[in-house]
């Protein structure tokens, strides 16, 4: 199942916001055609959420940044580090956003008329 992550990029001075990246990883569309169709949607929010721009791949990217690490909430005699990974649930997400989008289509044709 595919997953979004949010890559931060440096601030520059003039930032109101932290810039980002959305990657979008472990894809798997059926041929080609379907992959750059899929690309092209994710790129188009990207733009419209404010992203500087989007990855679109089947490989998976781990961003260490994304990675919660948790050191001292119990000292374990053995020395290991406990690592909790957060990973969204996008179930409904895909159809969540086409609703915005046709709606957001829809008050722009009314405004327009």
């Amino acid at each position: 199942m595919a997953r979004l992550q949010i890559l931060e990029l440096p601030e520059g001075a003039s930032d109101d916001r932290p810039p980002f990246v959305l990657v979008v990883d472990d894809t798997s569309y059926p041929t080609v055609e379907a992959y750059r169709a899929a690309e092209t949607w994710w790129k188009n929010l990207a733009a419209q959420v404010g992203a500087q721009g989007c990855i679109v791949t089947d490989d998976t990217i781990d961003i260490p940044a994304n990675e919660i690490t948790l050191t001292h909430v119990q000292e374990a005699a053995d020395g290991n580090v406990v690592r909790l990974r957060v990973e969204p649930d996008l179930t409904g997400f895909h159809e969540a956003v086409m609703a915005e989008v046709a709606r957001a289509q829809a008050a722009t044709r009314t405004a327009t008329l």
